[in-house]
């Protein structure tokens, strides 16, 4: 059984969230397992250990619906992050599999050793994916030696090549019995709290909204909004019981929504373009998409709370095949490369 190194962006919830599921699993797979965790995130309590927490790279959400490049260009420590690089020790493993952390990857690329991706960006990047109609060079280049690896093997909305797998979806939501209330569970982290309980009023004083938000360290009700802080149960609770779900272009919640037979809407952030891919993805399922919550986009959100209607969606859980195929090839040096 081969020495495993485990890498994992800590940056928003997709990554840490995918890693409930597989590191139980790589430990039983493996003879050792260490697990390295980057990024803001990377205090986070985990209920596995955590032998590496590096600063890495992450992005900022921003409170307007896109990146703050102010404050991420601030917390990108670059003596930090070369330092992390050099002295992570990636050359005591068989094999180092990174979740789109950039530690790892790195250091791997600066010792000439492999390095598997097994990731929702890897997916994202592949030929066959769905792309957006506006070209973005520079995200797509950013995309691609963020965390650059020697083999991929990826996460999409659609197995839409060898190599594509469908989402890996948590057995705590796997094993949620779902039912349609009242409420909308809103997840929107790069909109602050005002904008979100302003806009959403305006849209809607009948309809009720949980909004889970970064910036609010408390709960509180204004009218038909409530905003929570950001809690796993408390989130998941809240999206097995919504008629519907309004939340950005990311991976896990939406896929989860669409798993759990929500009805959706998402808003991709700006200046990201994996979450403008994921709206292309999701919009060719039938998913509405919208660019803000201004004025002219509300049209298409009251169309989406009148007549809204789940996509439905196969995810079978394929988790433990997935990594025992990643094991096999790669410790016997199977090229499984993604276009």
């Amino acid at each position: 059984m081969p020495r495993i190194l485990y890498a994992i962006q800590g940056t928003g919830n997709g990554h840490l969230s995918r890693a409930l599921d597989i590191v139980p699993l790589l430990q039983e797979r493996a003879s050792h397992l260490d697990v390295l965790v980057s990024g803001p995130a990377a205090d986070s309590d985990l209920p596995f250990p955590v032998r590496y927490r590096c600063h890495g790279m992450g992005f900022i959400f921003g409170k307007k619906g896109g990146i703050d490049f102010l404050k991420t260009f601030w917390q990108l420590n670059s003596a930090s992050f070369l330092r992390e690089m050099r002295q992570l020790p990636v050359q005591d493993y068989d094999i180092v599999i990174s979740d789109f952390e950039p530690v790892s990857a790195w250091a791997c690329r600066l010792r000439q050793k492999p390095c598997v991706a097994l990731s929702h960006q890897s997916a994202v990047l592949h030929a066959a994916a769905p792309q957006p109609d506006r070209p973005d060079v520079i995200g797509k280049s950013v995309l691609r030696h963020y965390a650059p690896a020697t083999a991929s093997y990826g996460f999409h909305f659609e197995a839409y090549a060898p190599g594509i797998h469908t989402p890996v979806i948590r057995q705590q939501v796997r094993r949620l019995t779902p039912r349609t209330e009242e409420h909308y569970t809103v997840y929107l982290p790069a909109f602050d709290e005002p904008t979100l309980v302003r806009r959403l009023r305006y849209l809607s004083r009948t309809v009720r909204w949980e909004v889970f938000s970064r910036h609010s360290p408390r709960e509180a009700e204004y009218g038909n909004v409530r905003v929570l802080p950001v809690s796993g149960a408390a989130f998941t609770d809240s999206l097995a019981r919504s008629a519907g779900v309004l939340c950005g272009a990311g991976f896990e919640t939406p896929a989860e929504a669409l798993y759990l037979g929500k009805k959706l809407l998402v808003i991709p952030m700006k200046n990201q373009y994996e979450q403008s891919c994921n709206a292309a993805a999701l919009a060719a399922m039938g998913v509405p998409v919208v660019k803000s919550l201004r004025d002219k986009h509300l049209a298409t959100l009251d169309q989406w709370l009148r007549e809204g209607r789940p996509v439905p969606v196969y995810y079978p859980d394929e988790t433990a095949l997935i990594l025992d195929r990643v094991l096999q090839e790669q410790t016997s040096s199977v090229p499984a490369l993604l276009a």
